[in-house]
């Protein structure tokens, strides 16, 4: 039968916005799990308590960032006209039907007078990671290390090109000290320090000077940050830092593991890709008695010619030893802090395997050796052991999942903010609500999302003395009585049967 719908839009119903929002929203789950009111201590010094115009509620301003990077809404402006129609986007900040939302500028203006220079927003993501960690979520032993890249809001053909200071790496004394130390053992003068300053010429966008030019495996040149992350084995991220996309992966790594044993604890593992395998970031994983996981990578020796691997080391004699039982002895150790092995070129120039072994034209094979090979060597033993296997095969579903979801499900392949500090408050904040959207589905599937955890510790404490003052007495007499019955009815029994 043909049926028309009576239009409704205009009728009046007594009703709360608590009574539209799904039992099972996202919003609620991550309501039940979290009190945001610690939110208020942490802006409390940046607020008047009797001075000026009343504020907007500092927790409803965090609350609108957490919609934005919860469902990866790309931009503020859109971000509050999605709130003004949204009835679970008004319930989670505690807004009624009518009630007037806070206008888009509203948050840029208070970082701009109240949050710009704080650690505000890291202190939220590590309130957050600590409630994960409050329920048993977070497993750091064996840690994920990775960056990923996000396109900066910059024209690629708007930049200018400057000479600049090299930085100087950040083990650069250590290592000159390790290679004097080095050059001394064998009988060499240390090397002397050098004043020259060394420049380089670098593209610097116009529209945003923080970013870094990115050219990766001969992509497409675009101007991009590196957010530099950590996660432990079940995908919660325990550390962040934000760089310029020109900057490598490795120097960053120092910065990023003391961040999660800060937070969290020191990793019995730590699983990192290709970029990281450097001797001096193994040496640090090494000195910190943890275990790395690194992948293979492919020796950098032109295809027809003897690996570096082919050559025999002897730490005892400290050279090389090459397949026709020939030796590469010591000659110096560079500002690289490599060692350099040279043959004897009058033994080489008839060598059978001499087209294989080098192209130089006095007859000389040469092999360095940096003076933290050691490590990199042993990581490679571990390489082939099970669990090292084990661990760096859970890349894929840890760090790399983290990255995907940071760009597909929460907004991040682009951004639309300009400048280092403004980056990494967003990278915290993003990472906070992957961590807090995690930690309540999570706590829902194990059974504590349908009820208020607070209220159900009071319901415990009721019962508690009810038992005591009422049920705990009667049990008692029960069990009394219980005791005296089965001892006459045993004795009874014992009595007949001794009478028999």
């Amino acid at each position: 039968m043909l049926s028309k719908k009576q239009d409704a839009r205009h009728q009046i119903e007594f009703v709360s916005i608590d009574q539209l929002v799904p039992k099972d929203h996202l919003l609620r789950k991550i309501e039940r799990v979290i009190d945001f009111s610690f939110i208020y201590d942490l802006v409390k010094e940046k607020y008047s308590e009797d001075h000026g115009r009343p504020s907007i509620d500092p927790v409803v301003l965090i609350k609108i960032l957490f919609i934005q990077y919860l469902f990866g809404i790309p931009s503020m402006r859109r971000t509050i006209a999605e709130i003004k129609t949204n009835v679970a986007y008004r319930w989670f900040l505690g807004y009624g039907l009518t009630e007037e939302i806070p206008h888009f500028s509203t948050f840029s203006q208070n970082y701009i007078r109240r949050f710009k220079g704080t650690d505000i927003f890291e202190k939220i993501f590590t309130k957050i990671l600590e409630e994960a960690i409050k329920h048993g979520l977070v497993n750091a032993e064996e840690v994920f290390i990775d960056s990923t890249h996000v396109k900066a809001s910059a024209n690629k053909k708007k930049y200018t090109k400057e000479i600049v200071e090299k930085e100087a790496r950040t083990y650069q004394e250590k290592l000159e000290e390790e290679i004097n130390k080095d050059r001394e053992a064998h009988g060499k003068k240390p090397l002397k320090k050098i004043k020259k300053i060394k420049t380089k010429e670098v593209k610097v966008s116009k529209t945003d000077p923080d970013s870094g030019m990115l050219n990766k495996n001969g992509k497409e040149k675009i101007f991009a940050y590196s957010f530099h992350t950590a996660c432990d084995k079940n995908g919660f991220v325990l550390g962040v830092k934000v760089e310029a996309a020109n900057v490598h992966d490795s120097v960053m790594f120092q910065e990023v593991l003391e961040e999660v044993e800060k937070r969290v604890r020191k990793p019995k593992a730590i699983a990192v890709d290709a970029g990281y395998k450097n001797p001096y970031i193994l040496k640090t994983i090494f000195d910190r008695q943890i275990i790395p996981s690194v992948p293979y990578t492919r020796p950098k020796t032109k295809d027809g010619f003897m690996k570096k691997h082919e050559f025999v080391y002897d730490e005892y004699y400290d050279c090389y030893i090459c397949p026709q039982n020939e030796i590469l002895t010591y000659v110096t150790t560079n500002r690289e802090g490599y060692r350099e092995y040279k043959s004897n070129p009058e033994k080489c120039k008839n060598c059978p395997l001499r087209e294989k072994c080098t192209q130089s034209k006095d007859y000389t094979k040469r092999i360095f050796r940096h003076i933290w090979e050691g490590y990199v060597e042993e990581a490679e033993h571990l390489r082939h052991t099970p669990y090292c296997k084990e661990v760096y095969e859970r890349r894929k579903e840890t760090i790399e999942r983290v990255f995907a979801d940071l760009k597909e499900k929460h907004g991040l392949r682009w951004t639309t903010l300009r400048g280092k500090e403004k980056l990494s408050m967003q990278a915290m904040l993003v990472f906070a609500a992957m961590n807090l959207k995690k930690m309540a589905l999570w706590l829902w599937r194990k059974g504590k999302g349908p009820f208020d955890i607070s209220k159900l510790y009071s319901l415990f404490g009721v019962l508690k003395k009810i038992l005591s003052r009422y049920i705990q007495p009667l049990l008692s007499v029960l069990r009394k009585q219980g005791l005296k019955f089965c001892f006459v009815n045993k004795l009874k029994d014992r009595e007949k049967i001794l009478y028999l």
